[in-house]
């Protein structure tokens, strides 16, 4: 066959395109390789204006027995990916046809799904991150491993207490401060923050600016009296000099 004559009957014979996203995903949809090659060949029929071809035909081009083609047919219909159809054309009459329509809805459905797990599997490992940085920051001040009791203690204020960790590294930064290298002494410090309904990082250094604000000495307000006129004793009175 020449190469001219090839290309006439590939142009005539069509494509079948297949979404990559169904390409990707059609195990978890449930399908299986059979399933998707009867798919693929439905939809090559389907390129073509056959919405319902002859089963014969099918099983041949995949090398399976009609039974076997019917087999994967019932089980697409029972896993409510393909539904088979009546409508009437022109003429009147009924006519049969393959629709999967169903299919690319739980495509649709799974694909919305794993965006919202990504979003959330990334707030789950930060959160897990901030809650290791919170054990290592309190091993590193304190220049040694925390103990079986101090570490559920911590795991207390995150988990019962709901202490945010950059209020804990707060609390742990005032101890450092006033080497004060106990775990009491910063519950002490949580519990004020919390009986003063501060939760925030924000919330704390504007607490603490108005603390000092407070304790700032205040500049006594000069008195105000009765403009005093400058002489210039060193030049003499012209009046004198007369």
């Amino acid at each position: 066959m020449a190469e001219n004559e090839f290309m006439h009957y590939f142009l005539a014979a069509g494509q079948t395109s297949i979404s990559n996203l169904l390409l990707q995903h059609f195990h978890e949809l449930g399908l299986t390789n059979d399933e998707l090659l009867v798919y693929l060949q439905l939809e090559s029929f389907h390129a073509q204006g056959n919405d319902f071809p002859d089963i014969q035909v099918v099983a041949q081009r995949l090398r399976l027995s009609e039974p076997q083609i019917y087999q994967i047919l019932h089980r697409m219909i029972q896993k409510k990916v393909l539904a088979i159809e009546t409508s009437q054309d022109e003429a009147g009459r009924n006519q049969d046809h393959y629709n999967f329509d169903l299919l690319f809805q739980k495509l649709a459905q799974l694909v919305a799904q794993k965006q919202v797990q990504v979003p959330q599997q990334v707030a789950k490992a930060a959160a897990a991150d901030q809650r290791q940085a919170v054990f290592n920051m309190l091993e590193t001040e304190f220049g040694r491993p925390l103990s079986p009791i101090e570490l559920e203690t911590v795991a207390a204020w995150l988990d019962q207490d709901h202490y945010q960790p950059e209020l804990i590294q707060l609390a742990l930064r005032e101890a450092v401060l006033n080497q004060a290298y106990s775990l009491k002494y910063m519950d002490r410090i949580l519990l004020s923050w919390e009986r003063q309904h501060l939760t925030s990082k924000a919330q704390i250094q504007q607490a603490e600016k108005r603390r000092r604000d407070k304790q700032a000495p205040q500049a006594k307000p000069q008195k105000k009296g009765p403009k005093i006129p400058m002489y210039n004793w060193a030049q003499p009175d012209s009046k004198q000099e007369e």
